[in-house]
Order: C-alpha cells, then sequence, then structure tokens
C-alpha cells in the first residue's frame, strides 16, 4: 500500500498543481481585462489513515474560486457612462435575453464595472454585451424602489426615453423694492410694472406682468400697495390673481412685509411667505418673504428696483449627456442646462462575495454558497459608492503570478519525480522474481 500511495499522492500532484497552473495562467491573460476578479486555487491534504508502523499517503486536492472581494485601483477615463463601484459591492446588469424577458424571468447578473455607451435603441450596454439595470424614475424625479431583496422592480437603463424634457416654473421670488413716498399722502399714486418670465407645462416662455399700484391716503401713509398679477398666457387684461400687502414701519423690522390680504384669485400662508396663484398651466407661489423677516419684497425709501426678481424651471431642452452620482443616481444633462435623475442604479451585496458563480464577461450570478442578494443605495451600508468616468482595473498582480508560476513548475517537477521514483521502486519490486 505504501508505495502505491505514494503514486497516488504524486498523481495528485500533479493534478491540483496542473490546475494551479490553469489559474495562474488565467490572471496572467487577463491582467488588463477591466473588472477582472483574480483566481485563486487552494491545496488541501487527504488523510486516509494510520496504523503503527505504517503511512499510507492521502495526497491532495485543490479547491478553485475568484476572489470577487478583492478591489482593484480605480482607471480615470472620458466616458460619464464608464461606472465602477469604489468598495464593496456589484452593479446589476443583464445579457441581451434580458431586453426581452418580463422582470421575474430576466437573467440577473452583476459586475464590478462596465464601459456603457447608448445602443441604437438607446439601451445603456457594454460591448460584451451587458446591459445596466436600475430603478426608473418618475417624471417628477422621485424614485419608487419596489423591493430591495428582489430584481423584480428594476429594468434596462434606456436614454433616449428622455431625449427632451422641460420643468414648469412652480415658484417665482419677487426680489422686488417699492418706493416708501408712493404710499403717502400727497403722492401721484402711479402704479409701477415688473414683467417676469416663466416657464410654461410645455416648456414655453410666457410672461407675468405684475402690476403694483400705491393705495395713497389722505393723511399719513398707508404703507399699502395692490398688486395685480395679469398672464400673457391668458386674457392680458384680466388680473388672474389680486392682493394687498401692507409694510411695516417699525424700527425694528421697517419696510418687511406686515401682512397680506389675499383677493380674487391669491391665497396667502404667513408661515412660509408664499402666495399662491394660478395661471393657464397651474400653479405658481409668488415668494415675498414672511412677515418681518426683510424681504426679498421690501419698501423702502429708494426707487422701485425690480432687480432680483428671480424663478425655477427650465424651458425645452435636448438631452445633451447623462452621469452618475455617487449615490447611483443617473441623471440626464439637458443643453439648456437642466438636470433630472432618470434612474438609480442600486449596487448589489451577497453575504459571501466569493460564493458568487464566475459567468463570462466578468458577471457573477448569485448561488447557494454565495447567499441572497440585497439592493442598496451607492454609498449606504457595507457598499462603496458608484464613480463615473471610472474603470476598475484587473485584480491580477503579475510579479505575484510569476512568482506563483515558478512554485508551480517546481512543485509539478517535484511530483513528476516521485511518480518515477515509485515507477523505479516498483521495476526493482518486480525484478524480485527473476
Amino acid at each position: 500500500m505504501g508505495l502505491s500511495s505514494s503514486l497516488n499522492a504524486g498523481v495528485a500532484g500533479l493534478a491540483v498543481n496542473a490546475t494551479r497552473l490553469a489559474t495562474i495562467s488565467d490572471n496572467i491573460a487577463n491582467s488588463e481585462t477591466f473588472g477582472y476578479k483574480r483566481a485563486k486555487s487552494e491545496f488541501t491534504s487527504l488523510v486516509i489513515g494510520e496504523n503503527a508502523g505504517t503511512y499510507t499517503a492521502g495526497g491532495v486536492r485543490a479547491a478553485t474560486f475568484k476572489d470577487v472581494a478583492a478591489q482593484g485601483a480605480l482607471l480615470p477615463t472620458t466616458n460619464p457612462t464608464d461606472i465602477a463601484v469604489a468598495g464593496r459591492g456589484l452593479l446589476p446588469v443583464t445579457n441581451g435575453a434580458g431586453l426581452t424577458a418580463l422582470a421575474g424571468d430576466r437573467p440577473f447578473l452583476l459586475t464590478a464595472t462596465g464601459s456603457f455607451s447608448p445602443d441604437e435603441n438607446g439601451f445603456l450596454r457594454t460591448l460584451s454585451g451587458l446591459y445596466l439595470l436600475g430603478w426608473p424614475a418618475a417624471p417628477d424625479g422621485t424614485i419608487a424602489i419596489p423591493g430591495r431583496d428582489s430584481a423584480a422592480g428594476l429594468e434596462p437603463v434606456n436614454v433616449t426615453r428622455n431625449q427632451f424634457a422641460s420643468a414648469p416654473t412652480t415658484k417665482i421670488t419677487l426680489g422686488v423694492n417699492l418706493p416708501a413716498s408712493e404710499t403717502q399722502a400727497g403722492a401721484a399714486g402711479t402704479p409701477f410694472e415688473a414683467p417676469t418670465e416663466y416657464f410654461d407645462n410645455l416648456g414655453r416662455t410666457q410672461t407675468l406682468r405684475m402690476v403694483f399700484t400705491p393705495q395713497v391716503p389722505a393723511t399719513g401713509a398707508s404703507n399699502t400697495w395692490t398688486v395685480e398679477v395679469f398672464d400673457g398666457a391668458g386674457d392680458p387684461l384680466t388680473p388672474v390673481a389680486t392682493f394687498d400687502v401692507e409694510f411695516d414701519d417699525t424700527a425694528a423690522t421697517g419696510g418687511s412685509v406686515l401682512t397680506v390680504t389675499p383677493g380674487a384669485g391669491a391665497a396667502w400662508d404667513a408661515a412660509t411667505g408664499l402666495v399662491s396663484i394660478n395661471v393657464a398651466s397651474g400653479p405658481i407661489d409668488l415668494d415675498i418673504g414672511q412677515p418681518g423677516a426683510g424681504g426679498p419684497l421690501t419698501q423702502l425709501a429708494a426707487s422701485f428696483s425690480p432687480v432680483n426678481v428671480a424663478r425655477n424651471g427650465a424651458p425645452i431642452g435636448s438631452l445633451r449627456t447623462v452621469e452618475i452620482n455617487e449615490r447611483g443616481i443617473l441623471e440626464a444633462i439637458y443643453d439648456n442646462g437642466f438636470r433630472r435623475p432618470i434612474y438609480q442604479i442600486p449596487v448589489a451585496d451577497v453575504p459571501n462575495p466569493n460564493g458568487l458563480t464566475a459567468l463570462d464577461n466578468q458577471t457573477y450570478g448569485v448561488s447557494q454558497q454565495s447567499g441572497s442578494f440585497f439592493l442598496w443605495d451607492a454609498g449606504t451600508g457595507p457598499v462603496g459608492e458608484t464613480i463615473g468616468f471610472a474603470l476598475m482595473e484587473s485584480t491580477t498582480d503579475i510579479a505575484e503570478e510569476l512568482t506563483d508560476l515558478i512554485e508551480t513548475q517546481r512543485a509539478y517537477s517535484s511530483n513528476a519525480t516521485i511518480i518515477r521514483t515509485v515507477d523505479e521502486m516498483l521495476q526493482e519490486t518486480t525484478n524480485l522474481k527473476r
């Protein structure tokens, strides 16, 4: 049994070192492959049994795995949709079959990095045919997350669905000074106008004409103005809203809004300082300031100055590019400067990353050994941030692999020597019969 077990051990040694050589060869071949995770071989001994005065060689066996948990260096690029995870976690992707499959039947794959670009239909894909998955955003930019332990809510990212975009104006800040002298007895009572542009719900530019008329008392000062708002998108001669604004004239808060008396088409919220009106395309809030806040609408001893009127929203714009931030939010950027979230790309994590099943194109599948996946927001919990303009380099260390290659060659030769030696000893045993 001693010689035969020695022969078996030598053969096992050849086999495991051949396996180790295969992993080294794969690592060196993929040393420049983005997202490649180094393969490793670990040897474990086998023990058949021991008796007094005898020993039986059990041999050795090899276990191989991908070191998915290892992190490669991030290489800066010029493509905004080159994406990598800086830390633990993997990006969710699917293959070509996933474009037409139902959500529950779509192949769910994971990868550490990817150089994505729009295909002919606007889907973000790599040259190897991997499609990025994400949670879609609603038109208002909010993102509903149906579940984090399932891929059912994920869909292939398509950027051409957001080719054009606009944002209607919902708030106008009235940074206007009204001359205090105009509300004193004997003033002319001349109204002042401040035309202000806004964007409707189709991205068109419209104009609000705001008329400020001072209330002139017989004696003293009223400190009160009547504001009429005319919408150029509707009847230009009929105001859509009217309200009176009385200003404070005390030493502490003089010039600030004191109170507002809303008229037709207007509603006042003193807590926020907003006057709500409705124009042809929908509601708009006019920010005049909270009582005593000192603006933005003021009445001071200065000339009429509508110099700080501002609004939100954006006109119609064409898609220029898309970018991902560190939280996994993929934003569409338009030529009018408007930015809108269109998808959220989660980062998947499993209890045992090295237990994932290695597949083609630097992808991995969830297995019983890896445990179930969970979809995190990038940069939260245990997972890293998503980085655009970057790709993860291979985790192969060429110097280490060449060292392992020399050691493997020596070990293989040594095991071959064992086999030759056993063969010679068996030959000697055979010669005893002669």
